[in-house]
């Protein structure tokens, strides 16, 4: 079976771990290894995880964005959540992860601290 999760490295470091369809139970650890199999083995400056092609996202799939989000920051590397649907975004709104991942209401990327 072919992943729904894929990752890849731009030329100026940035790694980017893409979901197609569903973020749930039963693929949440493959994203949160992607995530972290992207930090340890490019050290990447930044981490994006693009959501433009994700469907949905329970509370699992929540925790493996806050997984990715952990081992990013403790490399020392920007973390953001880009292209969120409009369903995902009122997700990451009501949540209050928006502001965690990087994201502004305008949609824009920003640094994610935690802080």
């Amino acid at each position: 079976m072919e992943s729904s999760i894929q990752r890849t490295l731009a030329d100026d470091g940035t790694a980017t771990v893409t979901v197609y369809g569903e973020i749930d139970f039963a693929n949440c650890d493959e994203l949160a290894g992607y995530a972290r199999d992207a930090i340890r083995e490019w050290a990447p400056t930044v981490l994006r995880i693009d959501l433009e092609r994700a469907a949905f996202i329970d509370t699992t799939g929540l925790g493996a964005l806050i997984e990715g989000y952990k081992e990013a920051t403790a490399a020392g590397a920007r973390f953001a959540v880009v292209n969120p649907t409009p369903s995902f975004r009122r997700v990451l709104d009501v949540t209050g992860l928006s502001t965690f991942f990087g994201l502004t209401d305008e949609g824009v990327e920003t640094e994610a601290t935690g802080t």
